[in-house]
């Protein structure tokens, strides 16, 4: 498989464990994400070690600040060599264009977190913004597009309404991906793999129903079979 659609979250808290885990997957199956804690507890190294291993890597650190800083910290992750990288696109237009001029010439894909799953109508209204989420979801998925970015992490459930939206090249990345089998966890919003790609997912972040397997890569396979099975 050249082109995996599973990304792995690698969540755990310190390198070890991390690399001991992702020893025991295939990357050939899949693509793996460094999120906040990882990525502070361990640095840059960890990411180095990980693409040692052959894995490309989603430096999930969401980047947002005003354009000139992220516009430094896009350049200096993508100099890292890592496969993705994420800012928010509540930033404004301003700050896209910035980050997405820093990693131009670069192997570097760059997408944009739409709206925070943790956030609901009330917490929009205490912002000051009247917008329903998926509206505000739309909205920004849509500027992303504008500015040049690959795409944008939406849930498998906005997933079909933002396709028909953005076209057939615009990458979606969705997590909360269970089998029907999974246990849901702390997600509300959750899709399996079949409904997820049907919707028009380009790629699956997937974590504790592979972390927390017992064989993490027959788990992995289960999924990419599930997906192909749904293409």
């Amino acid at each position: 498989m050249n082109d995996p659609r599973i990304i792995v979250a690698l969540d755990f808290p310190e390198p070890a464990a991390a690399l001991d885990f992702s020893a025991r997957l295939d990357s050939a199956l899949c693509r793996v994400k460094v999120g906040k804690e990882l990525f502070t507890s361990a640095g840059p190294q960890l990411v180095e070690k990980l693409m040692k291993q052959g894995f490309d890597v989603f430096l999930d650190l969401k980047f947002h600040d005003i354009p000139n800083t992220v516009a430094a910290a896009c350049s200096a992750a993508a100099s890292l060599g890592v496969w993705m990288i994420n800012v928010h696109a509540l930033g404004g237009s301003k700050m896209l264009l910035a980050a997405r001029h820093a990693v131009e010439g670069k192997k570097t894909r760059l997408i944009a977190v739409t709206l925070l799953t943790s956030l609901n109508q009330d917490d929009l209204r205490e912002l000051g913004i009247t917008d329903a989420p998926e509206t505000l979801v739309r909205r920004l998925a849509l500027l992303a597009q504008h500015c040049g970015l690959e795409g944008v992490v939406c849930s498998a459930l906005e997933a079909a309404d933002l396709r028909k939206m953005t076209g057939k090249d615009f990458w979606l990345v969705t997590p909360g991906i269970r089998s029907a089998n999974d246990n849901r966890d702390d997600q509300a919003r959750i899709a399996t793999p079949a409904i997820a790609v049907r919707n028009g997912a380009s790629h699956l972040v997937i974590g504790r129903p592979i972390t927390r397997s017992s064989d993490p890569l027959k788990a992995l396979q289960q999924f990419n079979n599930e997906i192909s099975a749904a293409l």
